[in-house]
């Protein structure tokens, strides 16, 4: 037998319970809820984001081709403008967005979608000013050497050595005789580059290399041959394109010679010019 007050309790018991369990069931339902899907929604969310697209790869390659065909031709050498323009001009994005696009198309666009907006246009600018400022549509890259400069490896050389512009040669007798080499390389037509060079000593010029076009300068081929030793690592005028060059400098003597190098070409959209300076240290490191 069972009392009316133990009933009353085991009643109220089981009633909290089915509540508590009732609830959770409930919370249960509610978080698995799947949001309802708008194809109109969607579809129109998708279209926006092509619009948003187009006007980017337009407005992307608007500003390349205006940098290359109205502003790069009234420059006289490549300057900052060049990159900060399209940098300062990515601030413009939201606003045309609004001008060009109506509304409805706007009020959909979040910060991730004007972060990708952004991202797009400067990757469109950059790839296709690449495309428009190279070869065979422009040449802006000045002229250089192939490898720096090298000698050929005669008696009384001890070793050679190349840093920074500085070439060392270490000799273990009273004077050398040196055979200096150099190969232009351009990407058009490295023939036709203009060629200066002079060789000093404490100052003053001991002999003018070159006062002309590179392939003016190429009637000796035996004498750079004998320079390019590929046994020995030389790394001048290894492509079939570039223009090797080589002078007899004659006996030199211990002390320290400039070698002053200006090449000059006309480029495309302005003229391409590179001035280089050499060091070239004899010292003698052995006394017979």
């Amino acid at each position: 037998m069972v009392d009316v007050d133990t009933a009353l309790r085991a009643s109220a018991y089981n009633e909290r319970k089915r509540k508590s369990s009732g609830g959770k069931e409930e919370k249960k339902t509610t978080s698995k809820k799947i949001e309802p899907f708008d194809p109109v929604a969607h579809a129109i969310k998708e279209l926006a984001d092509a619009y948003s697209m187009w006007v980017v790869l337009i407005y992307g390659s608007l500003v390349a081709i205006g940098e290359r065909y109205l502003l790069m031709p009234s420059m006289e050498e490549p300057g900052a403008i060049l990159y900060l323009l399209p940098l300062l001009l990515s601030a413009t994005i939201i606003p045309l967005h609004r001008i060009v696009l109506p509304k409805k198309y706007n009020e959909l666009y979040t910060n991730g979608n004007w972060f990708r907006a952004i991202f797009l246009f400067i990757f469109t600018w950059l790839a296709l000013s690449f495309i428009v400022s190279n070869p065979p549509l422009a040449d802006i890259a000045p002229p250089t050497l192939a490898g720096g400069i090298d000698i050929e490896q005669t008696e009384g050389i001890e070793n050679t050595n190349w840093d920074n512009g500085v070439y060392t040669i270490d000799l273990n007798q009273d004077t050398v005789d040196v055979v200096l080499g150099m190969a232009v390389r351009d990407n058009v037509e490295a023939e036709s580059v203009q060629i200066n060079a002079a060789i000093y000593y404490r100052g003053e010029m001991i002999q003018e290399l070159a006062n002309g076009t590179a392939i003016s300068h190429t009637e000796d081929i035996e004498m750079f041959s004998s320079v390019t030793n590929w046994s020995r690592g030389a790394k001048i005028g290894q492509h079939e394109s570039d223009v090797g060059m080589a002078w007899d400098l004659g006996t030199l003597e211990p002390g320290e010679y400039t070698l002053e190098i200006t090449m000059t070409e006309q480029g495309n959209p302005w003229v391409n010019t590179s001035e280089l300076e050499y060091t070239i240290l004899i010292a003698q490191t052995t006394v017979l």
